[in-house]
């Protein structure tokens, strides 16, 4: 591990140790000469250099506002080193610590956060290949809206990872552990594909699918591990909950959403939409992207029907119609929400509303 305040390259300053992704040490620093603070990768031991520098070449060609920018490979001594944009935030398996699920209209709003990233690097030639919660970083405490997917600049060094790992095609084979946390969100070709052939920008789509699945019902569409891998294999997908549609509120954009996650799931690469129509049907939705406010429940009235939240500028008044999910807020424990708010007399009106897990 580099110790904080160690320069590299007489340019970058390590500020702090962030952690360690599935192939590489992450480090905060500081660039000295355009004073900014960025994200410094370095591959673990066992990664050549020449498929990093080859990643790093790759991954500097896809700008868009929804990827963490690559600015800068270096080399100091016998280490090499992928500075990138840094995301002063968590990732978004780190958010999902603070909810169950989250309400279509926050799914509607990353659902097309995430599309117009993944087309914009398949436009420029970039197939991610391994897309999941932990390498979309998420700024703005709990705004999620504000959306960057990262370690594009290991796109490459995935593939070859995958390809050497692979036994006989077969991925699910691997005792690597960091194709093991992949499997949730691999697709079915990745997994079982035969060795060495060419991966398709489909694979991105299957994995934007399997990934919005679970943010959607709190479950994985597949399950984990080498669960996930068997139930791919014998087609065993979790159904949609009930409680998503059960609401009259959410019901339209529920239905809308899972129309286009049950197509990114197709087992049929070709059968899938492209990042490209998948942005066209996002723009078709009609969905909130309000800045979100974090509450306490304080009050109910109307026999449980509404009530009021503490949201410390502001007090909102809320319906239960406006909570999203099968559980609802209740003031003999400590309920905490999520929510935008609308102005509304003598209090505003908060919707939608979702529970909330410090």
């Amino acid at each position: 591990m580099i110790r904080n305040g160690h320069i590299i390259a007489d340019r970058y300053k390590i500020l702090s140790y962030i952690g360690k992704g599935g192939m590489q040490n992450v480090y905060k620093a500081h660039d000295l000469k355009l004073d900014l603070e960025l994200a410094l990768k370095t591959p673990l031991s066992e990664l050549e250099g020449k498929r990093f520098f080859k990643s790093a070449i790759i991954a500097a060609k896809v700008n868009h506002h929804n990827i963490a920018k690559t600015f800068d490979y270096v080399e100091d001594g016998e280490s090499i080193f992928l500075a990138e944009e840094f995301v002063d935030g968590e990732n978004l398996e780190e958010k999902l610590k603070h909810f169950e699920f989250i309400d279509p209209h926050y799914g509607a709003c990353i659902l097309h956060n995430l599309a117009k990233g993944i087309m914009a690097s398949h436009k420029a030639g970039v197939i991610h290949r391994d897309l999941k919660p932990s390498n979309v970083m998420v700024a703005g405490g709990f705004q999620i809206s504000n959306l960057k997917i990262t370690d594009f600049g290991i796109a490459t060094l995935t593939k070859d990872l995958f390809d050497e790992a692979a036994i006989n095609g077969d991925l699910t084979r691997s005792t690597s552990g960091t194709i093991k946390g992949a499997l949730p969100f691999m697709s079915p070709e990745l997994m079982f594909g035969e060795k060495g052939k060419t991966i398709e920008a489909s694979t991105d789509i299957w994995s934007l699918g399997a990934m919005m699945f679970r943010l959607l019902t709190g479950e994985y569409p597949f399950g984990v591990y080498l669960d996930a891998a068997v139930n791919v294999k014998t087609k065993q997908r979790k159904s949609w909950p009930a409680f998503m549609t059960a609401n009259v509120q959410y019901e339209m954009l529920s239905q809308e959403l899972q129309r286009i996650i049950d197509s990114c799931l197709n087992y049929d690469p070709n059968a899938r939409p492209t990042a490209t129509d998948l942005v066209k049907e996002c723009e078709k939705l009609c969905y909130l992207s309000e800045e979100r406010f974090i509450g306490t429940v304080y009050r109910l009235i109307q026999n449980g029907y509404s009530g009021f939240i503490d949201g410390l500028t502001e007090d909102s008044f809320f319906s239960m119609e406006s909570v999203y999910g099968s559980k609802k807020p209740d003031i003999d424990k400590i309920s905490r929400v999520c929510y935008s708010r609308f102005p509304g007399a003598p209090r505003s009106r908060a919707h939608p509303v979702i529970l909330w897990k410090d």
